[in-house]
């Protein structure tokens, strides 16, 4: 059964969408890929692949629109309207997504963020970001430097949105928390694909005490929703209770 739901966001100026899938399990936010929005993953037969889980009760996956993606690729506004976007869109995920999803389960609970490409980006920030709600993340094939998409000049905004810059410098209750949790790096090294890419931020976890692990599939697994259908049921079945 879909459900979808839609509000204003002030952060964002305009209105998100979020839709979920099954009754009961674990919540999964499930991130599309750059300019998806929140069925995506449902039209693209992602969603269909991990639907023994969902019937299973162990997986209640939700999906939001690619807000900041979808103007990366459009090229919207300046590259500093863009970066601050991406910055926008992860309070809004962090204060208004997964406070509905909480609502939707009857309380705050432990959620898995998963994603592919720029969907992996943003599962990744939103665990280093907001630990206290997440507690795992599965990213796949993923592109993390976003400044290599966006160019323009260094903004507080890129700072606060890329675990690639804040991580370094993160300290505290909130990197004790962080230490507790578990980040997934699932790459194939086929056409597309960089698996420099998950290498660079396995470093940057594991020299801060992260637990993670990268996952090279091979060449055999290009940068396509094939290798997605095969990694996400895999990497939820281990994650999830």
């Amino acid at each position: 059964m879909k459900v979808t739901d839609r509000w204003y966001s002030d952060r964002l100026g305009r209105e998100l969408t979020v839709a979920r899938w099954g009754t009961y399990g674990t919540p999964v936010l499930l991130f599309p890929t750059a300019g998806g929005d929140a069925e995506e993953v449902e039209r693209n037969g992602l969603l269909a692949h991990v639907q023994p889980l969902i019937d299973a009760g162990r997986a209640k996956v939700y999906s939001c629109d690619s807000v900041a993606g979808q103007a990366m690729l459009d090229r919207a506004g300046s590259t500093d309207h863009r970066y601050a976007l991406f910055n926008r869109f992860h309070q809004a995920v962090g204060e208004e997504v997964v406070p509905a999803i909480f609502s939707d389960c009857g309380g705050p609970q432990p959620v898995v963020t998963a994603g592919a490409s720029i969907g992996a980006f943003n599962s990744l920030a939103i665990l280093c970001r907001y630990p206290h709600l997440v507690n795992a993340a599965v990213c796949m094939s993923g592109s993390y430097a976003l400044e290599g998409f966006i160019g323009g000049r260094f903004t507080d905004d890129l700072f606060y949105s890329s675990p690639l810059h804040f991580l370094p410098g993160l300290d505290g209750p909130a990197l004790d928390t962080l230490r507790r949790r578990m980040v997934i790096l699932a790459t194939g090294s086929g056409e597309w694909e960089d698996v420099g890419e998950s290498w660079r931020v396995a470093q940057l976890l594991g020299g801060k005490g992260v637990p993670n692990r990268v996952d090279d599939w091979g060449p055999r697994y290009a940068h396509d929703w094939p290798t997605w259908y095969e990694m996400l049921p895999t990497y939820l079945d281990e994650v999830l209770p």
